[in-house]
This record gives structure tokens, C-alpha cells and sequence, in this order.
């Protein structure tokens, strides 16, 4: 298995490198929006600590990232009024990671409401609003 690159996007983030709009911290995990969303409210869940995926990934981290992935999950739907959640996770480039740091998607969904295309960037004001509500649903 390839080995962990610090010096990828979430890395770089979480060193404070490269802005995010942060949603939830603690001492393990970091939530933040997702730039390209594919549903209003798309965020990210990773650990604080180096790993690539769910295949290096320490019991220790899984349950951290877990725990934060539920606790955003039910937020997200508040927040949106949301009918389901659609949280999705990729391991390697075969199976569609593009980013290797652990993270989770957490996407809120509506009923009869497909996802946008990936790979188009948000509006950083809506993105920012959106942060707004998710961090008021978790208060």
C-alpha cells in the first residue's frame, strides 16, 4: 500500500495551508463544507491524525470519524429538513478516492431530488450559509 502523503489537500488543511469553512471540531475529527457540492449542505468528515483510507485507518480513528459522521448526519438533516442522508467513503483509486486522507461525504437528501454533477464548484456565500445552519443545528 502507498504510504500517507502529507502534503495532500485535507493535510494541508488541517495545518491551516489552504481555507475551509469549518462546520464542527474536536479533538480527533474536523467537519468542513465541501467546495464542489453535490447537495446544499455537502459537508466532509476526516480525523486530525494521517491516514489514507478505511484500509490503514486504526480502530481508534474509524470510531472518531464514525461518531463525528452520525453526529453531522443528523445535524445536516435538521438543518435542511432533509428526508435521508446519503454518506459515502472511497478507498483507493479504483474505488474512487481522489483525495487519500480518510473522509467521509455527508450529503442531506430530498425525496425525488437527484445530486448536482460532481466536480463543479460551489458559490462560496451559499457555502458559507450553509455552514451557518448546520452549526446552528448542532448547537
Amino acid at each position: 500500500m502507498t504510504a500517507y502523503d502529507p502534503e495532500n489537500i485535507f493535510a494541508k488543511i488541517l495545518r491551516g495551508e489552504i481555507p475551509s469553512t469549518r462546520v464542527y471540531e474536536d479533538e480527533d475529527t474536523l467537519a468542513f463544507m465541501d467546495i464542489m457540492p453535490r447537495a446544499d449542505g455537502h459537508l466532509l468528515v476526516i480525523p486530525k491524525t494521517p491516514c489514507r483510507n478505511v484500509l490503514d485507518a486504526t480502530p481508534e480513528q474509524l470510531a472518531a470519524v464514525m461518531t463525528t459522521v452520525q453526529k453531522l448526519a443528523r445535524a445536516v438533516m435538521r438543518a435542511f429538513d432533509a428526508e435521508g442522508v446519503t454518506i459515502q467513503q472511497f478507498n483507493e483509486a479504483a474505488g474512487g478516492q481522489e483525495v487519500f486522507h480518510l473522509h467521509f461525504h455527508v450529503l442531506p437528501r430530498h425525496e425525488g431530488v437527484s445530486l448536482r454533477p460532481p466536480g463543479k464548484m460551489g458559490d462560496f456565500d451559499e457555502i458559507a450559509k450553509h455552514a451557518e445552519r448546520i452549526r446552528a443545528a448542532l448547537a
